[in-house]
């Protein structure tokens, strides 16, 4: 099941997500999440959402991928999957969710960055139709190390 996060499930989504900021280079970012950060993203999106099923199997989300006006229509968005979810359509339902809000909204593209060191995160955006753009040669720097940031992208309208 799919529906809006509540600040109740902000404890879960930051054990979902902080294993894979803390120990992969999926994501650049480096500091554990804490239930009040959750909170605090999900208060201020117009649209964060989890997939239920046994517990919290994934999240997705989406904000403006630049501030200003002329970025309006221009979203970028965050998924994170448990690892027992991978492979079974629920990254694929999220999305599809995410990209359908953002459309009813009026966004005219979606943007996505993946790590350089993701190759299934590219696979799997390319697999639901995003395409490269761009590559951000060594924009991340984590684990002592720079990587790059592979900017993939869908029109929605």
């Amino acid at each position: 099941m799919i529906r809006a996060a509540l600040p109740g499930d902000a404890a879960a989504i930051a054990d979902l997500w902080n294993p894979w900021i803390t120990e992969t280079a999926i994501t650049f970012a480096s500091n554990a999440k804490s239930e009040a950060d959750v909170q605090e993203m999900i208060a201020a999106r117009a649209c964060f959402l989890v997939h239920i099923s046994n517990g919290l199997q994934g999240f997705a989300t989406y904000s403006q991928f630049r501030g200003g006006n002329g970025y309006a229509t221009c979203m970028e968005h965050t998924i994170v999957l448990s690892p027992g979810a991978r492979g079974k359509g629920v990254g694929r339902a999220l999305m599809a969710a995410v990209e359908d809000h953002a459309r009813s909204f009026g966004a005219h593209q979606m943007i996505g960055g993946i790590s350089g060191e993701n190759p299934e995160g590219r696979a799997f955006h390319a697999a639901l139709g995003y395409h490269e753009i761009a590559i951000i040669r060594q924009a991340g720097f984590k684990f002592g190390r720079f990587m790059d940031l592979v900017l993939m992208q869908k029109f929605l309208s």
